[in-house]
């Protein structure tokens, strides 16, 4: 009985030896082996490079609508986001101020021309009577000196009746004059007829203003186009400088985006990109660049980028932000590769390790172009070939496997 225990005690060590002997050469034969990784596998397919960035909508000009006299609103019939015809009436004025300075100017006017008539009707017929009375005066005072020498010359009159005859007939003269310079200025080519002419000429445009200024208290839309901003009420006192309303014409509309500087030399004028409102994720339309501002913003390290929208869809409304995929190169079935399993890919010399025969083997690659996470190869590797992340803890040489549930 003694015996049997014995036996069986050691029949359970012997158990428990052999078990611990298969546990250590499994986990020896697993450690030769090396660890279970997952794998990269090199791709041929068609590559897309784009340059990805976000902007907001934007038209290539915007109208700021301001009053061009001092009023009160009286009306505003519009609201901001509304679609407006050009010469909508956009804003209404109190016109009380501008019709009676447009009343005034027509009677300013009225008077002028009065003053006209009245001198071509009045004055320069008075002007005519005077010259010819001045003329028969003169006759008369010509012909009393004449008589008056005949008779100093017999010795009838002294020296002073000739002289008060002469002087007489002097005066006659220059009143003959003054009354024919008084005709002339009355005439059509004298000044006070053109000092009149002038007067209804200034009362004309002075009115023709008033007139003008009195339109200004109907504020009009000088463009068909959509109302962005409003910021004017009824009550308000408005006055030339303030800006009431900002409208968006009907056109050509924008998209801005800020592109990183170190993606500069990848972008140029007339490549195409896909735009998708962050409202509308789903709904894509074309852009074309036409625009790469030559400045960098130093805070940002960003360019500034503009692309035409030939055809923008309906729901597209101002400042809406966008994201915009810029297609920059195209490489039919190129060898490709995620980015994230080669090593120093900024560098001059790249690298991956390649699995080959269970082991990883340092490779040294060439880069070309990026886009999405992943990077084409232009040398070093093939199709199919395996290639272990760059997070993968294993050194060239070392022995390893590949992950059965790797892609």
């Amino acid at each position: 009985m003694i015996q049997l225990s014995i036996i069986t005690k050691w029949r359970w060590q012997y158990l428990a030896l052999l078990l611990a002997l298969c546990v250590l050469a499994y986990f020896s034969v697993q450690h030769w082996l090396g660890p279970q990784l997952d794998v990269e596998r090199v791709q041929r397919r068609d590559f897309v490079q784009s340059v990805v960035a976000s902007g907001h909508v934007e038209s290539p000009h915007r109208v700021d609508i301001g009053a061009q006299i001092t009023a009160t609103v009286a009306r505003v019939p519009v609201n901001e986001g509304q679609s407006v015809d050009a010469g909508a009436v956009l804003i209404e004025l109190v016109p009380d101020e501008v019709l009676a300075a447009e009343r005034q100017a027509d009677i300013a006017v009225l008077q002028a021309r009065a003053k006209l008539r009245q001198l071509v009707e009045v004055q320069a017929p008075v002007a005519e009577q005077a010259l010819r009375q001045a003329h028969s005066n003169l006759d008369n005072a010509s012909a009393a000196y004449r008589r008056n020498q005949d008779l100093f010359k017999q010795g009838f009159i002294g020296q002073a009746a000739l002289d008060d005859a002469r002087k007489a007939a002097e005066l006659a003269d220059a009143q003959l004059r003054s009354a024919q310079m008084q005709l002339d200025t009355t005439g059509s080519v004298g000044s006070d007829y053109a000092v009149a002419v002038t007067a209804v000429d200034q009362a004309r445009a002075a009115a023709q203003a008033a007139h003008a200024r009195s339109g200004y208290a109907s504020i009009r839309s000088p463009v068909a186009g959509v109302l962005i901003a409003h910021n004017v009420e009824v009550g308000d006192v408005v006055q030339p400088g303030k800006l009431l309303m900002t409208l968006s014409p009907q056109g050509k509309t924008q998209i801005v985006i800020a592109v990183d500087e170190k993606n500069l030399h990848l972008i140029a004028l007339g490549q195409k990109a896909l735009v998708s409102a962050d409202a509308y994720p789903q709904q894509k339309f074309s852009a074309t660049l036409i625009y790469i501002n030559p400045g960098i913003n130093a805070q940002t390290g960003a360019v500034d980028v503009k692309l035409d929208v030939p055809d923008a869809p309906e729901m597209l409304r101002q400042d809406m932000t966008v994201s915009v995929d810029i297609e920059v190169a195209r490489r039919a079935q190129a060898l490709l590769l995620p980015i994230a399993a080669v090593h120093e890919a900024d560098s001059a010399a790249p690298w991956v390790l390649r699995v080959e025969q269970g082991r990883a083997v340092k490779a040294a690659v060439r880069v070309g172009l990026r886009s999405g996470g992943l990077v084409e190869l232009l040398d070093g590797l093939h199709e199919g070939d395996q290639v272990l992340p760059v997070a993968a803890t294993v050194q060239a040489g070392q022995r390893l496997r590949v992950n059965a549930t790797a892609h």
